[in-house]
């Protein structure tokens, strides 16, 4: 049953902290988001740093807008504020819950580049209105259980495709443990047409996808990796790695497209 209002008992936000770092809960031991007090703007986890992965594809110059599905801490969207120029607009069902982020996890309650929507993100991606309008959409959809996704079928990720505009590129936190991870996989595979690209799983079990829409993209090894060098120079992002990770499988759709091997494809 599609969730259309904050459960009192367990959706409400609470806090922890230690060593620096602030986390924020829902009900449970589980981590919903988290904030390095003294850097704001850093990424505590490497899955929020891998959903960051978009950058070895897109030039942030050619980003106008990011959307995100579900609020969390506000990590990405702190980062996304100060390294990029994109407008970012964020879909967090629970008011409380953006409440919380301004008040203990500095997300700006006021910004010419940020805007909240407060709706259930499976609506929202049915909305025609919002068809067509993102280059990035960045999916973290979990409640106080924090394992399977809260919107995980084949219509939701569709839906996602649609909110794409000609090119994009769909980033979602999934966990490689959960039983939902497959049935996730095949909707993605199919809403994308198989142009999909999947991290390793990290070591609290987060696996992060990344999907494609509009033309084909054709690279070579060596400029991927360079473009990852420049990029790991610049952020805190582990680009390299995320770039060996994802190398086998773009050649893997080299050759079936027939270019191997002298371009990667996804």
């Amino acid at each position: 049953m599609q969730k259309t209002a904050p459960d009192a008992e367990r959706d409400m936000p609470t806090l922890s902290e230690m060593d620096g770092v602030r986390c924020l809960h829902f009900d449970s031991p589980w981590i919903q988001g988290a904030m390095q007090v003294s850097n704001p703007s850093s990424l505590v986890f490497l899955y929020t740093r891998q959903m960051m992965g978009w950058l070895l594809f897109l030039e942030t110059a050619s980003v106008k807008r990011i959307d995100m599905l579900g609020l969390g801490a506000g990590s990405l969207t702190r980062y996304c504020l100060k390294h990029t120029k994109a407008d970012i607009h964020c879909v967090e069902w629970n008011p409380t819950v953006t409440a919380f982020c301004h008040q203990f996890f500095k997300l700006p309650r006021q910004h010419k580049r940020l805007s909240i929507t407060h709706e259930d993100a499976q609506l929202w991606v049915a909305n025609e209105q919002n068809h067509h309008q993102s280059q990035v959409l960045l999916v973290d959809l979990y409640d106080y259980t924090a394992q399977g996704p809260v919107a995980d079928s084949l219509a939701f990720y569709e839906n996602c495709y649609r909110v794409l505009g000609d090119y994009g590129i769909l980033v979602v936190n999934l966990f490689g443990h959960h039983p939902s991870y497959r049935k996730n996989i095949k909707h993605i595979q199919k809403a994308f047409s198989q142009r999909v690209l999947i991290f390793d799983e990290t070591e609290d079990g987060n696996r992060i996808v990344l999907a494609f829409k509009g033309p084909h993209l054709q690279v070579s090894k060596e400029d991927l990796l360079a473009r990852a060098r420049v990029l790991q120079r610049h952020t805190e992002l582990e680009a390299v790695e995320m770039a060996q990770m994802i190398i086998p499988q773009m050649e893997k759709n080299a050759i079936k497209n027939k270019v191997y091997p002298n371009f990667l494809v996804v």
